[in-house]
């Protein structure tokens, strides 16, 4: 009896727990791993396992956010707001993004508000400590978020922690989405008041996106605006690297064994580019790490909640 009787609460207390409230940070164009991630993000929302309240592109390019958009509405949740930032980098269209929506017909919204405005409103809306943020991409929006009057507090005050694809920690060179804004990545981490988890360059290189699953997984639609993304940024087929599917992936089941984490310490970007992790038991950062055991375990789940079925309807 009391054997069930625990069981029965237990399960209840599961049952229980709130999605979690996600912005997705990403420059959505550059790589087509933002595109698989948005769709792991879809498939975990149909879950019930979050709740994506909006996405905001740090690609400065109107096809990216259109793109971006296309992809919700074909998951059924054309109602995620997106936000667009204002003078950014990469102002170019990219191998896929303008191609796929055009060539395919997308239906897609054409009308996007400031990035920083929507962070600040998703963030106000939502319960104390609960949010998570992931960002795929460069810095500018985040770090433009901590300088506007009242936003360092408001992050501290709503985000649990935020994920990021950013950084090499081999001491290799300078990773792309750091290079391509020094000055954010560095305000980002120098100024960020939640713990950060990053992975770097060398844990998404390592485990790369087969091309079998894009052929054989995604079946279930006639047409994926991601599956003609992924065919479209470059000569088909080919694996790919999972770099933001991996920040997805630890932020929304981190405690499921798929990496390990190094000590706490603090981040530092340089001038150049570079990032330097320097151990400190009272820091707030923390960077991935992967053995090969789970980098198998970790491409399983990203192909499984990539090519799950859309399915539910909009959330507003």
């Amino acid at each position: 009896m009391k054997t069930g009787f625990l069981l029965l609460c237990c399960a209840t207390v599961w049952a229980a727990a709130p999605p979690a409230p996600v912005i997705y940070d990403t420059d959505i164009g550059n790589d087509i791993d933002d595109a698989l991630a948005l769709a792991m993000l879809h498939a975990l929302d149909a879950r019930g396992e979050i709740r994506l309240r909006a996405v905001t592109v740090t690609k400065d390019n109107p096809w990216a956010a259109r793109y971006a958009s296309a992809v919700n509405r074909f998951y059924g949740r054309g109602g995620i707001p997106i936000g667009i930032v204002r003078d950014g980098a990469t102002k170019e269209d990219g191998n896929y993004v303008r191609r796929t929506v055009e060539e395919g017909r997308w239906p897609h919204d054409t009308q996007f508000g400031s990035a920083v405005d929507l962070l600040r409103r998703t963030l106000e809306a939502e319960a104390d400590g609960s949010v998570i943020v992931i960002q795929v991409g460069f810095s500018t929006n985040l770090a433009r978020l901590l300088e506007v009057p009242g936003g360092r507090e408001l992050i501290a005050k709503k985000v649990k922690f935020l994920s990021l694809m950013a950084g090499d920690f081999t001491g290799k060179g300078p990773e792309y989405n750091i290079k391509e804004d020094i000055a954010s990545a560095q305000k980002l981490a120098a100024g960020w008041p939640s713990p950060m988890y990053w992975s770097g360059f060398e844990v998404g290189r390592a485990i790369r996106f087969p091309a079998r699953s894009i052929e054989r997984d995604f079946g279930w639609a006639p047409r994926h605006p991601v599956v003609e993304g992924y065919k479209n940024y470059m000569k088909f087929p080919y694996d790919r690297e999972t770099w933001d599917l991996t920040s997805v992936l630890y932020a929304m089941r981190p405690d499921d064994g798929y990496f390990s984490l190094s000590e706490p310490g603090r981040v530092a970007v340089d001038g150049r580019g570079m990032t330097r992790f320097e151990p400190d038991s009272a820091g707030r950062h923390r960077y991935l790490k992967a053995d090969g055991r789970q980098r198998a375990r970790a491409l399983e789940a990203m192909i499984w909640l990539a090519s799950q079925p859309a399915g539910g309807g909009v959330r507003n």
